[in-house]
C-alpha cells in the first residue's frame, strides 16, 4: 500500500510537470488512466499485450478468472491508459467466438505443448462460463484503463497437423492466398497470406472485427496490419489499393456505428511510401478520416528498438486531421550483452520519439519483459515525460544484427545502416539521432561525461581508422581500445574477433541535437587478414549529475553494458 501511495505521488508530481505530443499547444497535463476514462480524453499511453506470452501460455489449466484478470492488474498504477489485447492468432481466436474459429478446435493431435496449453486454458474457462475477452474488457472498464481488442489481420497458414493455430477456413481456401494463383516469387513474404482481393477474406476478416464491437465492452479496435504486411500480389497492389482504402472504411463505419466514441487504431510501417508499396494508402485514409489513431512500427518481426525511427512524414500527412499518430516503441535489444533494453535507452528513444511531434507512445512486445519486476515500472514511470527524462542518463545505439537475427527482417521501406562494411579509404557514414541539448545541460553543470563506442568486427590490433562527427575529427587522446579478439565467457553470447573504439568526448565534439552524422574510415588494414572487417556496432553514452557539482554513487553505472565505459 505504501507503495503505491508513492508511485502515485510521484506520477501525479511528473504529470504536473509534462505536456506531450498534442497536448503541449493545448496545455493539457497527462490524464491518468482513470481520469481519461471517465473524460472521454484519448489516451497518450498504449499497451499492447498479445493475449498468450505472459497470461495464457503461463499458467496450469484450468486457469482462473483471477489469473486471467492479471493481463489488466499488472499495469495498474503505471501510466497505461489503454490496453490492446489480441484475440489469439488472428486466424483463430481465443475468446467465445460465433462467427471464428476457436484456437485448436481443429486439432485431435498436438505436436505443439504451449498451443495446446492456450487451447486448453481458452476452451476451459468459456466452459466454465468465463469468457477470456469478457474478462479483460470487464476488468479493465472496472479499474478505468481503456481497452482495444487487436485483430492480426494478416498471417500465413502451414500445413494440417502441424499448423495448431489455423483454422478450417484457412485449410480450406488455398485458393484464396497471395501466391495461389501462381507466378509470385516462392521468396515473396506475403506468399502464404490471404488475398485481400477476394471478397471472402474480405468479410471473414470483417466478421470478427463487427462481432467484437458488438458483443463486448471495447472502447476501440485495432487493425494490426504490420504483423505480416502484405495484403495483394506484387503485380496487383495498384489495383489493391482502393480495394483495402473501402474495407478499411467499413471497419471504420461498423466501430462508429457501436459507439460514437469508439476508435480505430491501426498498426503500420512507419513509412509512408513503405506501405503504398504494399497498397495501404495511409494518405487516402487520412484524407477520408477513416483512422482515429495510426500507429508507425519498425522491426515488428524481430520486435527490436529503434532510436532512429522516423515518424516524422506520418506526423506531417496528420497535421489539421482529427488522425492521432503513435510511435512504436519496443524494449527488446538481443544484444550479446543485453536481453532488454535498459532504462536508459528507453529514455533515448522515448526522448527521440517525443521530440517528432509525436501524440503518444505504443508500448509495443513489452510483454518479453514479464514477470514484471521494478525495472520494468520504472521504464515505464517516465516515458510520458520528455522533459523528465531530458536531463537523465541515456544510452542511444543504432540498430544492428542480433543473436537470433544475423540479418533481422525489415518493414516495406526501411533499411538497416548497420552491419556496414569497411573498405580501406572509403568512408562510412552512420546517421544517429540524439534528442538531448546537452550545451543547455551544460550550462546548468549537469553533463557529466559523453561516450562513443564503435566495434569493429574481424580488427587487429593493427588496424587504423579515423572518425569524423558531424565533419569534426575525432582526437587520438580521447580514445581507448578494447581488445575482444577472443572472449571465453559472455552475458549471452559471444562476440569474437572484435575491438571496442571507445572515445570520451570533450565539449568541442559533443553530438548535437537532432540528426548526427558518424563518419568512419579504414585507413590502415592488417595485410594477413582475409575475412572482411565490419562496423557491427556504434553505442552513444550520455551522463547526467543530479545537480551542479554532484556526485555519481546515487546511480551506480552495474553490469557488462557499462563496464566498457569504465
Amino acid at each position: 500500500m505504501r507503495r503505491r501511495s508513492f508511485l502515485s505521488r510521484t506520477l501525479a508530481g511528473a504529470a504536473s510537470l509534462g505536456l506531450l505530443g498534442a497536448r503541449k499547444a493545448a496545455g493539457q497535463p497527462a490524464p491518468s488512466p482513470a481520469t481519461t476514462r471517465a473524460s472521454g480524453r484519448k489516451p497518450t499511453m498504449m499497451f499492447y499485450h498479445d493475449g498468450r506470452h505472459p497470461l495464457i501460455y503461463m499458467y496450469e489449466p484450468p486457469m482462473r478468472k483471477e489469473e486471467f484478470e492479471t493481463a489488466v492488474d499488472e499495469l495498474l498504477g503505471t501510466p497505461i491508459e489503454a490496453i490492446m489485447f489480441t484475440m489469439g492468432d488472428g486466424r483463430t481466436v481465443l475468446h467465445d467466438t460465433q462467427v471464428g474459429e476457436l484456437w485448436g478446435h481443429n486439432v485431435k493431435k498436438w505436436p505443439h505443448l504451449i498451443f495446446r496449453r492456450a487451447h486448453q486454458n481458452a476452451r476451459m474457462l468459456i466452459d466454465a462460463g468465463h469468457d477470456p475477452l469478457r474478462i479483460v474488457c470487464d476488468r479493465a472498464k472496472a479499474k478505468g484503463i481503456l481497452i482495444y481488442p487487436v485483430l492480426l489481420v494478416q498471417q500465413g497458414t502451414g500445413q494440417r497437423g502441424q499448423d495448431t493455430r489455423a483454422s478450417d477456413f484457412r485449410f480450406d481456401n488455398r485458393h484464396l492466398e497471395i501466391g495461389a494463383g501462381g507466378g509470385v516469387d516462392p521468396e515473396f513474404p506475403g506468399l502464404h497470406g490471404l488475398d485481400f482481393k477476394h471478397e471472402e477474406v474480405r468479410n471473414e476478416r470483417f466478421a470478427l472485427v463487427e462481432e467484437t464491437l458488438n458483443r463486448y465492452p471495447v472502447d476501440g479496435f485495432e487493425l494490426q496490419l504490420d504483423y505480416m504486411p502484405y495484403y495483394f500480389r506484387p503485380d496487383q497492389v495498384d489495383a489493391g489499393r482502393p480495394i483495402m482504402t473501402e474495407w478499411v472504411a467499413r471497419v471504420h463505419r461498423a466501430v462508429k456505428q457501436s459507439g460514437a466514441q469508439r476508435e480505430l487504431a491501426i498498426r503500420i510501417p512507419t513509412s509512408i511510401e513503405g506501405c503504398y508499396s504494399v497498397g495501404l494508402d495511409v494518405r487516402e485514409w487520412i484524407r477520408q478520416g477513416i483512422v482515429d489513431v495510426l500507429i508507425g512500427q519498425n522491426f515488428s518481426g524481430p520486435e527490436l528498438v529503434d532510436q532512429n525511427a522516423d515518424f516524422r512524414p506520418l506526423v506531417a500527412a496528420a497535421k489539421g486531421s482529427p488522425c492521432r499518430v503513435h510511435a512504436a516503441i519496443h524494449s527488446h535489444i538481443d544484444s550479446d550483452r543485453l536481453g532488454e533494453a535498459t532504462v536508459k535507452m528507453i529514455r533515448a528513444a522515448a526522448c527521440n520519439y517525443w521530440d517528432q511531434g509525436v501524440d503518444g507512445l505504443y508500448l509495443a512486445h513489452w510483454f518479453s519483459n514479464w514477470p514484471y519486476e521494478g525495472d520494468f515500472y520504472e521504464k515505464l514511470r517516465e516515458l510520458p515525460y520528455p522533459e523528465v527524462m531530458a536531463p537523465k542518463d541515456k544510452t542511444y545505439f543504432v540498430t544492428t544484427m542480433t543473436g537470433r537475427y544475423p540479418r533481422p527482417s525489415t518493414e516495406p521501406g526501411l533499411s538497416m545502416q548497420l552491419p556496414a562494411d569497411l573498405k580501406v579509404n572509403r568512408p562510412v557514414k552512420v546517421e544517429m539521432s540524439v534528442s538531448d541539448d546537452l550545451l543547455r545541460w551544460h550550462k546548468d553543470g549537469r553533463v557529466h561525461e559523453v561516450l562513443l563506442r564503435a566495434r569493429m568486427i574481424n580488427s587487429t590490433e593493427l588496424d587504423r581508422f579515423s572518425f569524423r562527427l558531424n565533419g569534426k575529427a575525432l582526437p587520438e587522446s580521447g580514445l581507448r581500445k578494447i581488445n575482444q579478439l577472443y572472449r571465453m565467457v559472455a552475458p549471452r553470447y559471444r562476440v569474437n574477433n572484435c575491438y571496442w573504439h571507445i572515445y570520451r568526448l570533450d565539449r568541442n565534439h559533443w553530438p548535437r541535437k537532432g540528426n548526427n552524422t558518424l563518419e568512419i574510415t579504414l585507413t590502415q588494414r592488417d595485410p594477413d587478414i582475409t575475412p572482411q572487417i565490419f562496423l557491427r556496432d556504434l553505442e552513444l553514452d550520455i551522463k547526467y549529475l543530479m545537480g551542479k557539482n554532484f556526485h555519481r554513487g546515487q546511480d551506480p553505472d552495474l553490469g557488462e553494458v557499462q563496464s566498457l565505459t569504465d
